[in-house]
């Protein structure tokens, strides 16, 4: 039969039967059906973690959420930039003592001597700086060596006598806090320099847009090159691997996460070096931990010592090691603490520091037990922590209830690491 057609792409053929749609719906039909066939991959995969017992990082996020949406619907002002931009700077001191802990943690040990080594390094940079004329980032190197130092000797302390690390360290809080009284004399406090090289640590901001929209893009594209590296070389073994839809739904989400921070940073005063400073940090203990051969080490000692040995592994060289990353990063933090209010006290690392750079990694989602935890679990904790402290204070709210709070939701992450744990035992992943 005929077709008649009066080139119009849109009508009927003599036929009845309608012809292709334009390219312009077919490539949005195709594009909106390949969306939503990854969102429906992204939630089998979800649903199958979960039962599995793998939450991974999904609790903590739906905390953070609920937090956010709670103090923003109390006070309009909570999520503005301003409020954001602070925040961002005040998870960083106790955030990189958290990440160490994170270290600790995957031993299933605890270090509760990370508050003391932090006063102990801010007070011997403030006094060799400001009481002896010490150049300051010399000062600074010496606080930091401090701070590793003390960490060295726990682990080795820990290694060689199997003594429980909670122990050893608790006799370290005592005796680092002796020695930061020490160290800061009759004075008892130390003024520094708001011009100064630590000082700027927490004051500098990068006032350009570029900065932080470049490095939020710079951020977004190294995602997507690590996930598709790790695709490909899974591939070639023929080891399971993400699909190329997942890889890219994994950055667009990093995109939407970088790009937004960055222009709410640049709403206010840009993007904060403290901020930077922590975020590459972080980023860098996380290729340490998950691709190097330490790394392996050290989640392979947390899921069985025992076995670990009988694998001949450096033991003490892990354990050693691991305290004296706990320690150095209680000095950097305890660094940044100080140059957030430019002094240091005797009340310096006391206080609930311990208590939140342990809250802080503990619900993030690293594993009381050990064997589990990434160090981006201690900037999730924190902002959870730091967020929560934000909101009682913009809402005027009683901070006795601050800690009713944060003592909770440390309790239901303490709870749902144990019932994860108990469904990976049952599913045969523990």
């Amino acid at each position: 039969m005929r077709k008649v057609m009066d080139g119009s792409p849109g009508e009927h053929t003599a036929s009845g039967v309608e012809p292709a749609p334009p390219q312009r719906e077919r490539l949005v039909s195709r594009a909106v059906g390949g969306g939503m066939r990854a969102v429906r991959s992204a939630g089998t995969v979800v649903s199958r973690k979960v039962s599995a017992g793998e939450l991974g990082s999904l609790p903590v996020v739906l905390v953070l959420a609920i937090v956010w949406i709670t103090f923003q619907s109390l006070n309009e002002n909570f999520l503005s930039p301003r409020n954001l931009s602070n925040l961002s700077v005040d998870i960083v001191g106790t955030g990189l003592i958290a990440v160490g802990i994170v270290f600790v943690l995957l031993l299933g040990e605890l270090d509760l001597s990370v508050g003391s080594i932090s006063g102990l390094a801010a007070a011997v940079f403030a006094v060799l700086n400001v009481n002896n004329g010490v150049p300051e980032w010399l000062a600074l190197l010496v606080g930091v060596l401090t701070g590793t130092v003390a960490g060295i000797v726990q682990g080795y302390s820990i290694a060689r006598t199997r003594v429980p690390a909670f122990v050893v360290t608790l006799a370290g809080l005592l005796t680092w806090n002796g020695l930061m009284l020490a160290v800061l004399g009759d004075s008892g406090t130390v003024n520094l320099d708001e011009e100064g090289l630590v000082a700027k640590l927490t004051s500098y901001y990068f006032t350009q847009d570029a900065v932080a929209y470049g490095l939020a893009a710079v951020a977004t594209a190294v995602v997507f090159l690590v996930d598709d590296r790790g695709r490909r070389r899974r591939r070639a073994v023929g080891m399971p691997h993400r699909s190329l839809r997942a890889v890219m739904v994994r950055t667009g989400g990093t995109a939407v996460i970088a790009l937004g921070t960055a222009y709410l940073l640049n709403r206010f005063q840009g993007l904060p070096l403290a901020l930077l400073i922590f975020l590459v940090v972080v980023a860098g203990l996380d290729v340490l931990l998950r691709r190097t051969h330490y790394g392996r080490q050290v989640y392979a000692l947390g899921g069985s010592i025992e076995a670990a040995r009988r694998a001949s592994l450096g033991v003490v060289r892990v354990q050693t090691a691991v305290l004296a990353v706990s320690g150095t990063m209680a000095a950097v933090g305890g660094l940044f603490l100080a140059s957030r209010i430019t002094s240091v006290s005797q009340s310096s690392g006391s206080g609930v520091l311990l208590v939140n750079a342990i809250a802080a990694a503990v619900i993030g989602g690293t594993s009381l037990f050990g064997g589990r935890g990434t160090t981006w679990s201690a900037v999730l904790g924190m902002l959870v922590i730091q967020s929560i402290a934000s909101g009682m204070a913009i809402t005027d709210t009683p901070p006795a209830l601050q800690f009713v709070i944060t003592g909770g939701v440390l309790f239901a992450a303490v709870i749902i690491d144990a019932l994860s744990r108990r469904s990976q035992e049952a599913h045969g992943r523990a």
